[in-house]
């Protein structure tokens, strides 16, 4: 069986600060909660779930609406906040949040931007996976062309990551999805499916909203964003539903994977 994990990254929309313009924590919230939105109804649409990597600030900004996604979707973390991190107290604190916020029992963690984290620090925060890890090159961010493209596990946490090419390593992530020309990023899915039986992606809500007033975040940030990144991801799960692609979230496949292991 097909599978796919959608994973959407819920947080302050800082990029903008990244590229020296200015806005406030209020239109970081309100376009991150715009986006949020839009992907919430079209997962809805087609009666998919997904895991949402949350950051603790967004959270205590709009705990009805975490609420409202955690009655379908996984809640997991993306630490207290986007723009800085402090190991030994954020990580503990954003898993005491959203568990108090949503009722569920968070175990996931993702890293603002793919940036490094202590594995022992996450699993000493109490934390089962760590979806910090996308196995490729990126100039100017990491290079893990050393590592597993498949899961596995070190110092006591499943390491689940990011899904890249079978041969060439090359990401799937947000910026493939929104740049290649469909019909390649399709290819590429394809090539993975069949390698892996299982893609794992992941997006920013605040992609799926104009960005056009944001004038010194790079083009390739800002293209296709809005509607049309949203009907491209509405045309994605049409066509992954159409292979027969099922849709889980991350907490049931690593529940597979120990399941697996504990049967070898």
């Amino acid at each position: 069986m097909l599978k796919a994990i959608l994973t959407f990254d819920v947080e302050e929309f800082d990029v903008p600060l990244e590229y020296g313009q200015q806005i406030t924590m209020e239109e970081q919230i309100e376009v991150s909660t715009r986006g949020t939105l839009l992907l919430k109804a079209l997962l809805d649409k087609h009666q998919v779930k997904s895991t949402i990597f949350c950051t603790g600030q967004y959270a205590l900004s709009q705990p009805e609406l975490l609420k409202t996604l955690a009655e379908k979707h996984e809640i997991a973390s993306h630490g207290m906040y986007h723009s800085s991190f402090d190991a030994k107290v954020d990580l503990p604190a954003s898993k005491k949040l959203l568990s108090q916020i949503t009722g569920q029992s968070v175990e996931g963690f993702r890293m603002a931007r793919m940036m490094p984290v202590e594995n022992q620090d996450i699993a000493d925060a109490g934390y089962v996976y760590n979806a910090s890890l996308n196995p490729t090159f990126l100039p100017g961010r990491y290079n893990h062309l050393d590592k597993p493209k498949l899961p596995f596990v070190q110092d006591r946490l499943w390491q689940i990551p990011a899904t890249v090419t079978p041969n060439l390593r090359f990401p799937m992530f947000w910026l493939s999805f929104k740049n290649l020309p469909f019909s390649v990023y399709k290819m590429f899915s394809n090539s993975a499916l069949n390698r892996y039986g299982i893609i794992n992606l992941y997006f920013h809500p605040w992609e799926f909203t104009d960005l056009s007033a944001y004038t010194t975040i790079p083009a390739y940030v800002r293209k296709h964003s809005d509607r049309v990144l949203l009907q491209r991801l509405d045309d994605y799960i049409t066509w992954l539903k159409a292979k027969g692609v099922t849709f889980i979230t991350m907490k049931e496949y690593v529940e597979e994977l120990k399941l697996k292991s504990n049967t070898k």
